[in-house]
Formats: structure tokens, C-alpha cells, sequence
């Protein structure tokens, strides 16, 4: 198992199988704890959220997590600050640094940014997204989800369907179940909106996976749809974008087509791809599935600071 205390998560690399099961049977545990009220495990640290760009989810979470551990939290407002008089993203973090929090979590449009100054800051920095590149955590409580539901990991067939070209959550979530046995994943989209060449290359040979334009194509029954918005800011063509759009819309009739209805999640937020109609599934899991995000970022939070 890794070491995580005092270290930077930027990727779903940072960790391995045995880290991954130590935090979700962690997670459970502090799920129990802190349904009994706020517990003082990090009473007198300090967590410093910094999103550049904007999140409900992954901010929250991460902010209710720190709380309900006892810890502290200062949140960065960029539109309040002196990046709106022209100070770079790095220097304010440099600021940020310089006033000793006990960890960063950092959320920046552009790809590989935490990975940039990394080596320039003296927290730990967690990454809650960068850019189209990775989004850790969020690959975390999505497998936390699954484990939850399922038992198991491995042997799983799981279907990731939308956009998985700009999407960050498809490219992390792929890497982390590398650490599995016998898992194959059916990546359905557009032919315009396929997995990047960069994360099929550090995929093969470490999961099984086809690719596909439709979830009628499947043929093996799912355990689990991972669903994720078409970003009609990504098509040339805003008519080829309205001619796709109906086939990633998930309805309980497209559901019963398939051999069995899987476990259904999302990293919301949702559009026209998930109607509500789908909530009343008990295969429904998007909701508890963002519930789930701030146990698992709660015994993140607890083994990187140590505690």
C-alpha cells in the first residue's frame, strides 16, 4: 500500500489496489463515525479550497469533509481576488502556499497545471480537475461507489457512454480500474467524441474494452452505465450535434433493451442525457454516488495529513 500522508494526488496513477480498498474500507468506517455527528480527527488543520473553475459537488464535498473531521477551511474566491487585477494562477497559489494550509485542493481549467507547480509549492495538493486532463477524486468515489454496490471490482462489465474525448472523469475512472482484474469497459460515443489516443496508450493492455456509437450494441449483460453529457460546444456541425443527441439520451425504455438494467451513475452534472424519469430506478445511483464522494474524500483527507 502506498504512503499517502504529506503526498500530492494529481492522478489516478498516485494510487494502487491495495491504497484504493484501504480508503474505501476507511471511508466506511468514518461513514459510521460521522453519522454519529463531527468528530475531531483534524481539529487545528486547515484545508485550502482553490477553484478556479466552478463545482458544486467536488468542492462541497470536499469542504463538508473537512468539517465533519474537525478541520478548518478557508475557501479562495477568484472572482474577489487579485486574479481579476492580473496575477497569474501560480503566484496566487504561491500566496496561498506561503500561508502554511495543511493541504490545497485545486481545481484549474487547464490540463496538467497541478503537475506544473507541483514542485513549486510546499502543501500537499490534491487535483479536483484539470481541465479535459484527469479528475482523481472523482475516479475515487466513482470505483467507492461501485465497490459499495456491487462487492467487487473485478470481473466487472461496465459501459462509459457520452463525451469521452473532452471529459475528464471517463480518462480517470479508465486508469483506476487498471488496478483491477478481468474488468471490461464498452466506451460508447460519436466517432468525434472517442477516447484520446494519450489515454487509450496507457490503458492497453491493462483493462479490456471495445468501442462502440450505441448501448444497443452491447451484447453482455452491464453491471454498470456511466453516463456523461454529448458537449455541444464540441461539434463543428450544430446539426450533426442535434442528430446524435437523441441516441445518448438514457430512458427506462432503452434500459429494458438491454439483457438487464445495471447500476446507473453519472458525475453530474446532468442535462437533457438523464432524464428524471430515471431517478425512480433502484438502479439509480448518480445521487448517492455524490453523497458517497465526501466519505471517500474524508479518509483521502485523513491519510494525507496523517492523522
Amino acid at each position: 500500500m502506498k504512503d499517502l500522508k504529506g503526498k500530492d494526488i494529481l492522478s489516478a496513477f498516485d494510487f494502487d489496489r491495495e491504497t484504493l480498498e484501504h480508503l474505501f474500507t476507511e471511508a466506511d468506517e468514518l461513514r459510521k463515525k460521522l453519522s454519529e455527528g463531527k468528530i475531531k480527527l483534524a481539529d487545528g488543520k486547515i484545508m485550502a479550497t482553490v477553484f478556479l473553475e466552478p463545482s458544486t459537488r467536488t468542492k462541497i464535498s470536499f469542504q463538508m469533509a473537512m468539517v465533519k473531521l474537525g478541520g478548518s477551511i478557508i475557501d479562495f474566491q477568484p472572482e474577489s481576488s487579485s486574479l481579476q487585477k492580473g496575477e497569474s494562477d501560480l503566484d496566487t497559489i504561491k500566496i496561498i502556499d506561503g500561508y502554511s494550509p495543511d493541504l490545497i485542493v485545486l481545481r484549474q481549467s487547464k490540463p496538467y497545471f497541478p503537475h506544473s507547480i507541483k514542485d513549486k509549492i510546499e502543501t500537499p495538493i490534491i487535483n479536483g480537475g484539470d481541465g479535459t486532463n484527469e479528475h482523481p477524486t472523482q475516479a475515487l468515489l466513482d470505483l467507492y461507489t461501485i465497490w459499495r454496490e456491487l462487492g467487487r471490482i473485478d470481473g466487472l462489465k461496465i459501459g462509459i457512454m457520452g463525451d469521452l474525448k473532452y471529459g475528464r472523469t471517463a480518462p480517470s475512472l479508465s486508469y483506476m480500474l487498471t488496478f483491477f482484474k478481468g474488468v471490461k469497459v464498452y466506451y460508447i460515443s460519436p466517432k468525434e467524441l472517442r477516447l484520446r489516443d494519450e489515454v487509450k496508450n496507457k490503458i492497453n493492455g491493462k483493462i479490456i474494452y471495445e468501442e462502440m456509437e450505441r448501448l444497443e450494441e452491447i451484447e453482455d449483460e452491464l453491471d454498470v452505465l456511466y453516463v456523461t453529457r454529448l458537449q455541444k460546444e464540441r461539434f463543428s456541425d450544430p446539426t450533426e450535434y442535434e442528430r446524435l443527441k437523441s441516441s445518448y439520451i438514457v430512458t427506462q425504455d432503452s434500459l429494458k433493451k438491454l439483457k438487464k438494467i445495471p447500476i446507473i451513475m453519472h458525475p453530474l452534472p446532468r442535462v437533457w442525457e438523464l432524464p428524471e424519469e430515471i431517478d425512480s430506478l433502484p438502479q439509480a445511483k448518480y445521487f448517492e454516488q455524490a453523497k458517497n464522494g465526501m466519505f471517500v474524500r474524508a479518509a483521502l483527507i485523513k491519510e494525507i495529513l496523517g492523522l
